[in-house]
């Protein structure tokens, strides 16, 4: 009699076997979607790497026949972009909510990123990924995609920052009673805590990326301007050519694009997170979507999730020489003073140096007084901005939580709202100037309504997040105790949303101060419509080619920013840290 001895491999291929044998048509539909979406990314992304003269620019083709191929070019941009922003907000926001002295300089940092203008950086940006990729349309990409990442990154970012500082107690007592490492309390704590706030604003991000479609697909490179293939430059070009039956092309094939990465993306995500809830009791009904139940019903994710173990088990295991969370900071006050000094006096230091340079430069060219224009102006950018953030406040604050405490109307309002927030408000800028010239209103008042259509829908995404973000249980004992009306507002509503609320603020106010430059002068035909204010004055100063005047006005609108941040907002986040956080 012979025994036969099993190895490892042959138990490995022979378990492989047994769950391809219990593989049904659900698992063969998901495979073969996989293998459709890489092969539409490789066979789209080829187009990426062609070679190009820079002495030649590039024409777009309007016919309706390449609105397919243009649609699959902007999707890959836009998902490329929200990857690099997703990596970006861990290691940014992280970095500022764990260091101190890190905290004073990347936050003020953040606020002044978001509020310089997206056109800002794609100039700065073409330049430097052409040459780093001579010859090849890789280049452009890049700048392409760097500016749709400028556009996403920092609401991002914000929103992340706010759930890391706002960490609920008993989360926090979870982890160092457990002892984790300081990598499982990141994966296992607080990324879950903040995954509701981060997919809602990275939808919200993802829709910023859709307004600034057009800006980031015509590229300038010198004299001579490009235009990437894609649903933006097409949309540029057919309006340049005032063919409004190809604009209605390109709208219809935004909308379907949007509608359409929100049923088969952000839906199952927002419905997946549903999972992070804070609560004790499941609530009596979810948000669900039609794609995240099928992918439940395949096997694949299971199988992926195996083969994933050991490397993540690996990554665990190397994450534990950053330390463990049970150990109580021990601080020495005299060598945390000592580096703060340092630290202060090197950071100081440089910034120093960067203003002297600065104010060597403008000296030189027109004198220090170049900012005291800009100064008065921002006075009026900054009532606009004020009165635009506190009526989005009142009208959206209500529905969005509304919305955010029903998955029905969850369902139903986030697409919508989606593509409200994703449409191109630029496009309404000739019709605004229209309707202004028809009812007298002058562009100093319309112009707050066309910087809402760039900033208000921050307000109201995070209101969502904040409502959905609050535990079922609380909602049923608030509705046990019969509390309604105000006192509902003032004992839950208010506290549990207050930290999301702050971000959709900071976000919806920067920008604002963005938009501006766009709202505050519109064009139809012959006729412009100039507001008085600091978006106005920047945008002249770039059409006319002013650098010391453009560099002027960004500086005294960073100013505006980041002072309005610290002295206001900054206030806010600190008092969700210490009082309402869940």
């Amino acid at each position: 009699m012979s025994f036969r001895t099993s190895t490892p491999a042959s138990r490995t291929s022979s378990r492989f076997a047994g769950r391809l044998s219990r593989m049904t048509w659900v698992d063969v539909v998901v495979a073969a979607a996989m293998l459709v979406l890489l092969y539409a990314a490789l066979r789209v992304g080829k187009g990426t790497t062609v070679s190009f003269s820079p002495s030649q620019g590039a024409k777009v083709d309007t016919s309706v026949g390449q609105l397919p191929y243009d649609a699959a070019r902007s999707l890959l941009r836009m998902f490329v972009a929200l990857a690099i922003s997703t990596v970006f907000t861990f290691v940014y926001a992280y970095a500022a909510a764990k260091s101190r002295r890190l905290e004073r300089i990347l936050i003020p940092a953040l606020d002044i990123l978001q509020s310089v203008p997206v056109l800002a950086f794609l100039t700065v940006a073409v330049t430097g990924f052409v040459a780093l990729f001579p010859g090849s349309m890789l280049g452009l990409e890049c700048a392409s995609i760097f500016a749709i990442f400028t556009s996403q990154a920092w609401n991002m970012t914000f929103s992340f920052y706010s759930s890391l500082t706002s960490l609920p107690r008993e989360l926090d007592e979870l982890s160092r009673s457990f002892g984790f490492t300081r990598w499982m309390r990141f994966w296992k704590v607080e990324l879950p805590s903040g995954m509701i706030g981060l997919v809602w604003n990275g939808m919200m991000s993802f829709g910023g990326g859709w307004f600034f479609l057009v800006a980031s697909e015509a590229v300038t490179l010198g004299h001579t301007d490009y235009a990437l293939p894609g649903v933006g430059s097409y949309a540029g070009a057919a309006i340049a050519d005032g063919d409004l039956g190809k604009v209605g092309w390109a709208i219809l094939t935004m909308a379907i694009m949007v509608i359409g990465v929100n049923f088969l993306f952000w839906r199952p995500l927002t419905a997946w997170t549903e999972r992070f809830k804070n609560e004790q009791s499941e609530a009596s009904e979810v948000q669900r979507s039609a794609v995240l139940d099928f992918l439940r019903r395949s096997h694949w994710p299971h199988m992926l999730g195996r083969a994933l173990r050991p490397a993540g088990q690996a990554l665990s295991r190397a994450g534990r020489v950053l330390g463990t969370d049970d150990q109580p900071l021990v601080i020495d006050r005299t060598k945390q003073r000592t580096g703060d000094l340092v630290f202060g006096a090197v950071a100081g230091g440089l910034i120093l140096w960067g203003l002297i340079d600065l104010g060597c430069y403008l000296y030189d060219h027109t004198g220090l007084g170049v900012f005291g224009e800009p100064l008065l102006l921002g006075l009026a950018t900054l009532a606009r901005v004020a009165v635009l953030v506190a009526v989005a406040t009142l009208v959206w604050v209500p529905i969005g939580v509304k919305i955010g405490f029903s998955p029905r109307l969850t369902r139903i309002a986030q697409p919508v709202v989606q593509v409200l927030a994703s449409f191109p408000a630029n496009f309404l800028f000739p019709l605004a100037v229209w309707f202004f010239l028809k009812t007298g209103l002058t562009i100093n008042i319309g112009g707050m309504f066309l910087m809402a259509l760039g900033a208000q829908w921050y307000i109201l995404f995070n209101a969502i997040a904040g409502a959905m973000a609050i535990p079922t249980d609380l909602r049923e004992a608030m509705d046990d105790l019969g509390v309604r009306g105000w006192q509902r507002w003032k004992r839950l509503i208010i506290p549990g949303m207050f930290p999301a609320y702050v971000t959709g603020g900071i976000t919806a106010s920067g920008g604002a101060w963005n938009a501006s430059i766009v709202a505050e002068v519109v064009t139809f035909g012959s006729t412009t419509l100039t507001a008085t204010g600091l978006g106005s004055y920047i945008a002249q100063a770039t059409a006319d080619g002013n650098y010391p005047e453009l560099i002027a006005g960004v500086a005294v609108m960073s100013l505006y920013v980041v002072g309005l941040n610290r002295l206001f907002w900054r206030r806010l986040y600190r008092l969700a840290e210490s009082r309402y956080s869940l």
